[in-house]
């Protein structure tokens, strides 16, 4: 069993979708389950995790509503506001749907640097805990000290890194400061990494499947194939890779390793993680 652990799905509008301005049209219009179902019948990925591009509660509904209708979307991770008094009533609305699996803040799009640490979002992280829902980590490499920081008051919580915490150096040989930011997280053994969004962080014309593999070792050896997950980043990938693309930079980079071990990090992992309601087979 095959897992893309990281898709994003979304009926294009000007309004509820202005982050994909005029130099993004490669992904300006819609892009639904069954355009990504017949991307991952291409490489044999049975199920994916679509992932939350919107943040407000009607994205919970959009997507948990195309889960219900697409037996493939085998999970959601939602929006809900973390720093708000109505999560609990947020939770008590979506915490029991079998399909809603984590919650995400895009994190990355903060002006505060320290936001992922102020007492109020790491009190709603919390929460999550409670519903066991596990947490998407979505960052940029400037943020790797804070993120440390963040994990280490939530010692007993699922959490994820989202596309290796988006590297700045990619293709042009800087890798020092992110590595250590890297290496520091995976020493807390309940966080993971997703080898997802990657072709969009280096140059989208002139980019090789080698500019990876420095980051890739890396987390290889930081976190080990048990905390691993491949993800497409799909339809965003578009920007600089087609899905094949994306995905078999990370595939052709594992296929050195045993078969067990591709197995853990192109399905088990996202599996166990996010507690999806299928069976492992």
């Amino acid at each position: 069993m095959k897992i893309d652990s990281h898709q994003h799905y979304w009926e294009y509008s000007a309004e509820e979708y202005a982050w994909i301005t005029d130099d993004l049209k490669v992904i300006k219009q819609s892009f639904l389950a069954e355009d990504s179902k017949k991307e991952m019948d291409k490489l044999g990925f049975d199920y994916a995790v679509a992932v939350q591009a919107r943040q407000n509660l009607v994205e919970n509904d959009f997507l948990l509503k195309l889960a219900e209708d697409n037996a493939h979307i085998a999970g959601v991770v939602g929006w809900l506001d973390l720093k708000s008094s109505a999560l609990d009533e947020q939770l008590a609305q979506y915490a029991s749907h079998p399909n809603f699996v984590g919650v995400r803040h895009i994190v990355q799009d903060e002006p505060d640097i320290n936001f992922l640490i102020q007492p109020d979002f790491v009190a709603g992280v919390k929460k999550l805990q409670e519903h066991n829902l596990a947490y998407d980590i979505l960052i940029f490499e400037k943020h790797l000290e804070v993120a440390e920081k963040f994990v280490q008051q939530l010692p007993d919580h699922r959490l994820v890194i989202d596309h290796i915490a988006k590297p700045a150096g990619i293709g042009k040989g800087e890798i020092d400061n992110w590595a250590k930011g890297m290496k520091a997280l995976a020493k807390y053994e309940h966080v993971s990494c997703k080898l997802s969004g990657l072709p969009t962080e280096a140059d989208w014309k002139t980019w090789k499947n080698s500019d990876f593999s420095p980051y890739l070792e890396v987390v290889l050896e930081a976190f080990g194939p048990e905390r691993l997950m491949i993800g497409s980043d799909w339809p965003v990938c578009k920007l600089a890779a087609s899905y094949e693309q994306a995905m078999n930079i990370v595939l052709e980079f594992i296929s050195k390793l045993s078969q067990e071990e591709q197995n853990l990090i192109t399905g088990k992992n996202a599996l166990d993680f996010y507690q999806l309601p299928i069976s492992n087979s």
